[in-house]
Protein backbone atom coordinates (compact mmCIF):
# COMPACT_ATOMS: atom_id res chain seq x y z
CA UNK A 1 0.00 0.00 0.00
CA UNK A 2 1.46 3.41 -0.95
CA UNK A 3 0.38 6.90 0.10
CA UNK A 4 1.41 10.24 -1.39
CA UNK A 5 1.77 13.42 0.65
CA UNK A 6 3.08 16.25 -1.51
CA UNK A 7 6.63 15.22 -2.42
CA UNK A 8 6.67 12.26 -0.03
CA UNK A 9 5.57 8.70 -0.69
CA UNK A 10 5.12 6.28 2.18
CA UNK A 11 4.37 2.60 2.27
CA UNK A 12 4.19 -0.25 4.73
CA UNK A 13 6.60 -3.11 4.05
CA UNK A 14 6.64 -5.99 6.49
CA UNK A 15 4.84 -3.89 9.10
CA UNK A 16 7.48 -1.15 8.91
CA UNK A 17 6.78 2.33 7.63
CA UNK A 18 9.19 3.38 4.87
CA UNK A 19 9.31 6.97 3.71
CA UNK A 20 10.49 7.61 0.19
CA UNK A 21 11.43 11.28 0.03
CA UNK A 22 11.61 13.02 -3.32
CA UNK A 23 13.53 16.26 -3.71
CA UNK A 24 13.07 18.26 -6.89
CA UNK A 25 16.04 20.56 -7.49
CA UNK A 26 17.01 20.02 -11.08
CA UNK A 27 17.16 16.28 -10.46
CA UNK A 28 14.86 13.92 -8.65
CA UNK A 29 16.51 12.27 -5.67
CA UNK A 30 15.16 9.58 -3.45
CA UNK A 31 16.04 8.80 0.14
CA UNK A 32 14.60 5.68 1.72
CA UNK A 33 13.95 5.84 5.48
CA UNK A 34 13.93 2.42 7.13
CA UNK A 35 12.77 2.16 10.72
CA UNK A 36 10.06 3.43 13.00
CA UNK A 37 8.89 6.18 15.32
CA UNK A 38 7.84 5.49 18.89
CA UNK A 39 7.55 7.23 22.26
CA UNK A 40 11.33 7.28 22.67
CA UNK A 41 12.06 8.98 19.35
CA UNK A 42 12.64 8.54 15.63
CA UNK A 43 14.72 5.50 14.69
CA UNK A 44 15.51 5.53 10.98
CA UNK A 45 18.45 4.60 8.78
CA UNK A 46 18.30 6.83 5.71
CA UNK A 47 19.83 5.62 2.44
CA UNK A 48 20.27 7.94 -0.53
CA UNK A 49 19.38 5.48 -3.27
CA UNK A 50 20.68 7.74 -6.07
CA UNK A 51 24.16 7.54 -4.58
CA UNK A 52 23.77 3.86 -3.72
CA UNK A 53 22.93 2.95 -7.32
CA UNK A 54 26.29 4.40 -8.44
CA UNK A 55 28.21 2.13 -6.06
CA UNK A 56 29.35 -1.17 -7.53
CA UNK A 57 30.84 -2.94 -4.51
CA UNK A 58 28.52 -1.83 -1.67
CA UNK A 59 31.21 -2.03 1.05
CA UNK A 60 28.67 -0.86 3.65
CA UNK A 61 27.02 -4.30 3.78
CA UNK A 62 30.03 -6.36 4.94
CA UNK A 63 31.15 -3.45 7.17
CA UNK A 64 28.05 -3.81 9.37
CA UNK A 65 28.94 -6.25 12.18
CA UNK A 66 25.25 -7.02 12.86
CA UNK A 67 24.19 -7.67 9.24
CA UNK A 68 21.63 -4.87 9.36
CA UNK A 69 22.18 -3.97 5.69
CA UNK A 70 21.61 -6.13 2.64
CA UNK A 71 21.61 -5.62 -1.13
CA UNK A 72 18.36 -5.98 -3.07
CA UNK A 73 17.18 -5.27 -6.58
CA UNK A 74 14.84 -2.26 -6.47
CA UNK A 75 11.75 -1.67 -8.59
CA UNK A 76 13.93 -0.20 -11.38
CA UNK A 77 16.33 -3.17 -11.61
CA UNK A 78 19.15 -1.40 -9.71
CA UNK A 79 21.07 -3.04 -6.89
CA UNK A 80 20.79 -0.92 -3.73
CA UNK A 81 21.46 -1.29 -0.03
CA UNK A 82 18.48 -1.67 2.27
CA UNK A 83 17.83 -2.55 5.89
CA UNK A 84 17.13 -6.25 6.30
CA UNK A 85 13.50 -6.95 7.12
CA UNK A 86 14.29 -8.58 10.48
CA UNK A 87 16.03 -5.37 11.67
CA UNK A 88 13.49 -2.76 10.55
CA UNK A 89 11.40 -2.92 13.72
CA UNK A 90 14.44 -2.92 16.02
CA UNK A 91 16.90 -0.48 14.42
CA UNK A 92 17.40 1.23 17.77
CA UNK A 93 18.72 -2.01 19.25
CA UNK A 94 20.45 -3.46 16.17
CA UNK A 95 22.55 -0.32 15.68
CA UNK A 96 23.15 0.39 19.39
CA UNK A 97 26.55 -1.38 19.61
CA UNK A 98 27.94 0.95 16.91
CA UNK A 99 26.26 4.10 18.31
CA UNK A 100 27.38 4.63 21.93
CA UNK A 101 26.35 7.89 23.58
CA UNK A 102 29.84 9.35 24.01
CA UNK A 103 33.11 9.34 22.06
CA UNK A 104 31.81 7.34 19.15
CA UNK A 105 33.97 6.79 16.09
CA UNK A 106 32.42 6.95 12.62
CA UNK A 107 29.85 4.20 12.16
CA UNK A 108 31.25 1.20 10.24
CA UNK A 109 28.56 1.34 7.53
CA UNK A 110 28.95 5.09 7.05
CA UNK A 111 32.77 4.94 7.11
CA UNK A 112 32.82 2.14 4.50
CA UNK A 113 30.54 3.97 2.07
CA UNK A 114 32.51 5.81 -0.63
CA UNK A 115 29.79 8.48 -1.01
CA UNK A 116 29.36 11.29 1.48
CA UNK A 117 26.01 11.28 3.31
CA UNK A 118 24.70 8.28 1.37
CA UNK A 119 23.90 6.54 4.67
CA UNK A 120 22.71 8.54 7.67
CA UNK A 121 20.79 7.87 10.87
CA UNK A 122 18.00 9.92 12.44
CA UNK A 123 19.38 9.68 15.98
Amino acid sequence: MTWRFGGRRSRIVGGTLIFLTLFLKGKTKMKAHYGYKDGSGDWFIIIDTDKCVECEEHPCVPACPWAVLEIIEDDYGDMVATVALEHRKKIKYSCAPCKPDLNRPPLPCVAACPFENAITHSW
